[in-house]
């Protein structure tokens, strides 16, 4: 079938730039906070069972709620979907449990077929959370395949241990342009122009400025060890719980400021470079101060509620990524959208299910 995106001159593709669109969540921390104390409760009496029914109530509300263009994301799966997966998974780690406890030797040959399984199991996962994605009424997808897969998550990282991990700054950068460059919208494909230079910096960095908090940390403890008696407060239980606590909270702050500092260069750098074929351009302004403040606050508000903020915390999350997530659409978009509209209801819609299963168990 000839699409109207073929029948337009060629001046006017040439002549099409990107125009930045509006990207907004339009969700509230009270309205979600209603849908997840049932989802736990429910959750909880059905011994995990409807589990799948919550997850899918989450995602079609943070997807439905998630609005680029003008137009609303839509989350596809149902709940009998996501059960099916995780039965599945619930028998594959449970039946690997139990043979390295019962059966050692069994387990560890199991050990090595799930190596073998795992890189299915990735390109299955993915598959099927990007089939059941759909923006104005067209599905992502996913074609990596797994042998792909398997050079990338296990082989190469293994191999990166031979090299004190030197290596893994580039096998990140494979793997992230794995994920992206087999991801579909319909039928155009996303491109991910990147190379290693920014991921070896993000690392570099991170190692600064982890070294750098070890080195205040120590400071820290060694002028409260001038003024007290450690051997003392090791005797008293609760100044020990307190010291522990202590340490626990400047483990989360030295962790929380690692990965954000991480996320916030590697992010920005791999939307930076990104372009969907013909359809569109993208960006991501995320901040290392505001990230590492966004997920202090979050674990601090999750603390103190004893883990009645998480709905907050999600919306708060998710309004962040919204906020600091660019789209700029060719201005043709809307016949490209339409042939891919009919290539898909023709083609396929039902076969697109056929063999997905979700195995993530969260």
């Amino acid at each position: 079938m000839e699409s109207a995106i073929d029948q337009a001159p060629a001046e006017s593709q040439e002549s099409s730039t990107p125009k930045p669109v509006n990207f907004n969540f339009h969700g509230k921390a009270g309205e979600f906070f209603k849908i997840w104390v049932v989802n736990v409760v429910l959750s909880i009496l059905t011994l995990g069972i409807y589990s799948a029914w919550a997850k899918v109530r989450t995602n079609r509300y943070f997807y439905s709620l998630t609005e680029l263009d003008g137009h609303r994301f839509s989350y596809l799966a149902k709940p009998l979907q996501i059960l099916k997966g995780r039965i599945i998974a619930v028998v594959l780690f449970g039946g690997f449990y139990a043979l390295n406890i019962f059966a050692p030797v069994a387990g560890l040959f199991a050990s090595l077929a799930f190596l073998f399984i795992m890189p299915f199991l990735i390109c299955a996962s993915i598959r099927f959370n990007m089939r059941m994605t759909s923006y104005r009424n067209v599905r992502f997808d996913f074609k990596g395949k797994a042998w792909d897969a398997a050079v990338n998550f296990i082989l190469l990282p293994f191999a990166s241990v031979f090299t004190l991990y030197l290596l893994m700054p580039w096998v990140m950068k494979r793997i992230d342009k794995f994920i992206v460059d087999n991801t579909r919208y319909g039928n155009k494909a996303f491109n991910a122009d990147t190379s290693a230079g920014t991921y070896y910096m993000a690392t570099f960095a991170t190692i600064g400025l982890s070294i750098g908090l070890l080195i205040f940390l120590g400071v820290i403890f060694a002028l409260f060890g001038t003024s007290m008696d450690l051997k003392n407060l090791e005797g008293e239980q609760g100044a020990s719980a307190m010291f522990t606590i202590v340490m626990m909270g400047f483990y989360l702050i030295f962790f929380t400021f690692v990965q954000a500092l991480y996320k916030s260069i590697v992010r920005n750098y791999l939307f930076d470079n990104t372009e969907l074929e013909a359809v569109a351009t993208f960006g991501s302004t995320f901040q290392f101060g505001s990230l590492a403040w966004l997920q202090i606050t979050n674990i601090l508000a999750l603390i103190c509620t004893l883990g009645l903020a998480f709905p907050w915390t999600k919306v708060r999350k998710a309004n962040y990524t919204v906020d600091r997530t660019q789209v700029n659409i060719q201005e043709n978009i809307d016949p490209i959208i339409d042939s891919i509209i009919e290539e898909s209801s023709a083609i396929g819609d039902e076969v697109a299910n056929v063999f997905d299963v979700d195995v993530a168990l969260t």
